[in-house]
């Protein structure tokens, strides 16, 4: 599913392959349009752009979890990006010059692969888990590890920049 690069490196053990030193559990799955890496927009911004709606479903054990989140406009969702390979330590983006460190960048393929993305908050509903947002931009089936309200007062750095990277 992804090709190595010219100027890339792997790391000597791939992560999957090693036992884990947490214990992580699903909650649920995320429901998208997306059921392709092609078809998959790249980041949340492109994700919004195709106006395609999704959902997250958690599973009975940890719906009651849901209590209160509709109060938040908008959530933060950690996923798993189970199809992401996790041996890459350093990655040669399409659109870079320059290889870079994997922490340095914001794709799916890192030692652990969780995703995180910041969603419009649309439909809340206990008894069933689903949870309806704007947008997404992972597969269809990902798994989801949390969900935390967002706030704009403490999540949100208006001057926060990268350097060598156009951000308006």
């Amino acid at each position: 599913m992804f090709e190595t690069r010219d100027g890339e490196k792997l790391l000597q053990s791939d992560p999957a392959d090693m036992p884990p030193d947490g214990h992580i559990m699903f909650i649920g799955r995320i429901a998208s349009p997306w059921t392709s890496r092609e078809s998959c927009p790249k980041n949340m911004r492109a994700a919004r752009e195709t106006g395609q709606a999704a959902t997250v479903v958690i599973d009975p054990p940890y719906r009651e979890g849901l209590l209160a989140l509709e109060r938040a406009s908008h959530i933060i969702i950690l996923s798993w990006l189970h199809h992401a390979p996790r041996g890459l330590i350093v990655q040669k983006p399409r659109h870079a010059a320059e290889p870079k460190g994997v922490f340095s960048l914001r794709s799916p393929a890192r030692p652990n692969p969780i995703g995180l993305h910041v969603a419009k908050l649309t439909v809340v509903d206990i008894d069933t888990g689903r949870i309806d947002i704007d947008a997404i931009d992972v597969l269809d089936g990902t798994p989801v590890i949390d969900i935390k309200p967002y706030f704009a007062s403490t999540d949100a750095f208006a001057g926060a920049t990268i350097a060598g990277r156009d951000e308006t």
